[in-house]
């Protein structure tokens, strides 16, 4: 529901063309998604498209698609895996009205294999990578993440790949291929190392809080007003500065805090002295502090802080666009590039809303045409 819509929708902020191919009438489930009656998911991952309507289980469907294909280098699909080839529209079908065209194929575990035919959503790819199982507290049951952590990424892998492969065709004088993204390898490529650590040691990774198993100290600390500040020590310098900005700095002379690695194996016992040290100032304290000696540290923002910050009003972060009911609150294009910067344009439109400049200005089709093709559910 997320990736392909993401990965479109930075495909559209830098300049591509992206039409949204949607089911006449329902539209995309993330349509559905509202916040006391507002699609604001929608209006965010669908924002710079163009909006069709169109049945592709219907022959007037598929010979619609058949004169649409070869004006684009791209076509995205996130079917669960065969569903495509059960509506005759298979990779040999696209690639023979399109030879230069690419086909981005984004499902949950993979287009081959055993466990393909599954539906996937990121939640159960984010229970059964390996992700969850190391998140969490080490008493306490796994943590899936509260966004859509295995689609961002996905969605991530997806651009990438189209650049590569329209790369590859447009520079190398090669054709179109297929790209198959599963949410599930994309998130577990994010885990590194761990393939290794359990192929060389045996063992998996437990849940260890927001504690690193690479260095110390790191995590969340709480503030005597309330609040909590985040801590990464993740070089032996910036460990040893906090210590000793902290006035913590005799650790250092303790075996136990002496290196980082003795520092990991004792975590629970330095926890237990920044716990002390930070819960003795308010959080304008503790910042002042990590301002002063230049600490890895940072107050634990939500989006109303991160709104009032003077350094992310002044690169723009978020931008307010125009709509008919009222502008609606984004982010602004990521990444920031000098000399072909991203642009929005609009946010998520109307189901079928440019059916008329694409079937009617750019293929031909007549006004009755088009009145038959939605009266009959075609489009």
């Amino acid at each position: 529901m997320i990736a392909g819509g993401v990965s479109g929708m930075m495909l559209a902020d830098f300049g591509a063309d992206v039409v949204k191919v949607e089911e006449p009438r329902a539209g995309d489930p993330l349509r559905q998604w509202t916040t006391e009656g507002h699609p604001y998911w929608w209006q965010v991952y669908a924002r710079n498209k163009r909006f069709i309507t169109l049945n592709l289980k219907t022959a007037e469907g598929r010979a619609l698609l058949e004169r649409l294909v070869p004006r684009f280098d791209v076509v995205m699909e996130s079917f669960v895996p065969g569903t495509l080839e059960r509506m005759g529209l298979g990779w040999d079908v696209l690639h023979a009205w399109n030879p230069r065209l690419s086909l981005v194929r984004i499902s949950g575990w993979g287009q081959s294999g055993p466990a393909s035919h599954r539906p996937g959503f990121g939640t159960l790819v984010e229970a059964a990578s390996g992700f969850a199982a190391m998140n969490g507290e080490p008493d306490g049951a796994p943590i899936v993440p509260a966004f859509p952590l295995a689609d961002m990424t996905s969605a991530l892998y997806a651009v990438n790949a189209v650049m590569f492969a329209l790369y590859h065709r447009d520079v190398h004088g090669g054709q179109g291929q297929v790209i198959d993204v599963s949410l599930f390898e994309s998130l577990f490529s994010l885990l590194g190392p761990l393939p290794a650590e359990y192929a060389a040691h045996g063992r998996v990774r437990v849940r260890n809080g927001s504690r690193s198993k690479n260095a110390g100290p790191r995590g969340c600390f709480r503030t005597s007003d309330g609040q909590y500040i985040a801590v990464s020590g993740s070089t032996p310098k910036m460990a040893e500065r906090f210590l000793r900005a902290y006035d913590l700095g005799h650790l250092l002379d303790d075996p136990r805090f002496a290196t980082n690695e003795a520092r990991v194996r004792h975590s629970s016992e330095l926890d237990a002295h920044i716990i002390a040290a930070v819960a003795a100032r308010p959080l304008a304290e503790n910042l002042r502090l990590i301002e002063a000696h230049e600490l890895t540290a940072v107050a634990v923002q939500t989006v109303a802080d991160i709104e009032r910050d003077p350094h992310w009003r002044q690169r723009g972060l978020l931008v307010d666009v125009p709509r008919e009911a009222g502008a609606v609150r984004m982010h602004a294009p990521v990444p920031r590039m000098s000399g072909t910067p991203g642009t929005i344009e609009h946010a998520g439109g109307a189901l079928g809303q440019h059916n008329q400049a694409i079937y009617g200005d750019e293929l031909g089709l007549s006004c009755d045409e088009l009145r038959r093709l939605g009266a009959d559910g075609t489009i």
